[in-house]
């Protein structure tokens, strides 16, 4: 998988947990203390993120980190 691809497919899928718990950008960026834009550069793939910010928002999604890394469901 390219590099392009897999930040295309990790923020989608923080999009669609996102969503799952009814959350607008800007609601979980004030939760991790990251900026509404920061939040949409992520969703659209075009941030890497450290791991530190990875659990911040998989603990404000309230799922495991590992469930940002699976592509295949």
């Amino acid at each position: 998988m390219l590099d392009e691809e897999f930040l295309t497919e990790f923020g989608f899928k923080i999009k669609i947990y996102r969503q799952k718990r009814g959350l607008t950008q800007a609601q979980l960026g004030e939760i991790v203390d990251i900026s509404e834009h920061r939040i949409s550069e992520i969703e659209r793939g075009k941030c890497n993120l450290t791991l530190k910010s990875v659990n911040k928002l998989s603990n404000a999604l309230d799922i495991l980190p590992v469930k940002l890394f699976r592509f295949d469901d």
